[in-house]
């Protein structure tokens, strides 16, 4: 089992990161604001260099290999912006990426990765198929695999967000940070204890891809079906290193269905001038499906990703909240 990360990781991150990405802005919104019925401050994680959040893990793990480990190459799996970070970070440092998506995957996304230099794969019906693809070829190439959940420089990377977000703003009620992997839940429960020890730290996944909020219930990881159409949520099991920092740090874990995430995302478009990807807009979708829990409270949540495919943008014509 991978030890780590500490609060001292984090802090090092921060350091290695200093001259890479600039802190990224927490706006709040007064029509944003009456709707949900809460002041509610929008992390703005869709401004990073690959329109998501976890940039910063991808250039945290890369700065902290050595020149042998880097001439190896790096594969990795993903449904698309870990697969993005990765990359970013790899072309940053002039390292061999290969990156396994499923066969269905966002291409915009797989053109995304392409035009950082990356190898792409497709390979298969899940994400599931893709890592067994990706330990397979990181076996027989000997080659460093790179887990989208169970790394710690990526846990540790994604943990400056948070740093940001508590310094910006030291008197939060809640932090409702979206779930895919878990890494940036994760983060955010290290951050808080160290930072904001009376916040609330509140993860929110799909209901339609149930893994980490059953296995965070659960006490152990487990696997449950993949339908969410939202991708940056859209995996089928539980990842033990995330998994044990929320079970130590989450105050709850609350599911939303699509459809609450489609009006989140068209309400940030139309009242806070956002355009998130689904990911992005689930953590907002969480503070609405509860009014009565954040009513009149300070709440923070992460739009972890700005990365909205076709499909998504077409559906923002829809009727916001």
């Amino acid at each position: 089992m991978e030890p780590g990360p500490t609060f001292a990781d984090v802090l090092a991150a921060e350091a290695l990161l200093a001259d890479r990405l600039p802190a990224t802005p927490m706006w709040s919104y007064p029509a944003l604001d009456a709707v949900a019925g809460a002041t509610v401050f929008v992390k703005h994680e869709n401004t990073q260099p690959v329109g998501a959040f976890k940039v910063r893990g991808g250039l945290t793990l890369l700065a902290g290999l050595t020149p042998e480990q880097r001439a190896r190459g790096l594969v990795t799996y993903s449904t698309g912006n870990h697969a993005q970070s990765v990359a970013y970070a790899c072309a940053a440092f002039g390292t061999p990426c290969t990156v396994v998506m499923p066969a269905a995957a966002n291409e915009a996304k797989v053109r995304a990765v392409r035009a950082l230099g990356a190898t792409t794969v497709l390979y298969g019906p899940s994400l599931a198929t893709a890592q067994q693809w990706a330990e397979e070829s990181a076996a027989r190439e000997g080659s460093l695999l790179v887990s989208p959940g169970d790394t710690p420089a990526l846990v540790a990377g994604v943990g400056t967000l948070y740093l940001e977000l508590f310094r910006s703003r030291p008197d939060l009620d809640a932090l409702v940070v979206p779930v895919g992997s878990g890494t940036g839940a994760a983060a955010a429960c290290l951050v808080a204890a160290e930072l904001a020890p009376r916040c609330r730290v509140i993860a929110v996944q799909s209901a339609a891809a149930p893994a980490a909020h059953d296995s965070w219930q659960a006490g152990v990881c487990v696997e449950r079906p993949n339908l969410t159409a939202v991708e940056g949520l859209a995996t089928g099991r539980g990842f033990e290193l995330p998994q044990r920092l929320m079970r130590t740090g989450l105050s709850g874990f609350h599911l939303v269905s699509d459809k609450e995430i489609g009006s989140a995302q068209r309400l940030l478009a139309g009242h806070a001038h956002t355009l998130a990807e689904g990911a992005g807009a689930a953590a907002l979708a969480a503070v609405l499906a509860r009014p009565d829990e954040f009513a009149g409270r300070r709440v923070a949540v992460v739009c972890s990703g700005g990365n909205a495919s076709p499909t998504e943008i077409a559906a923002l014509g829809g009727t916001a909240p």
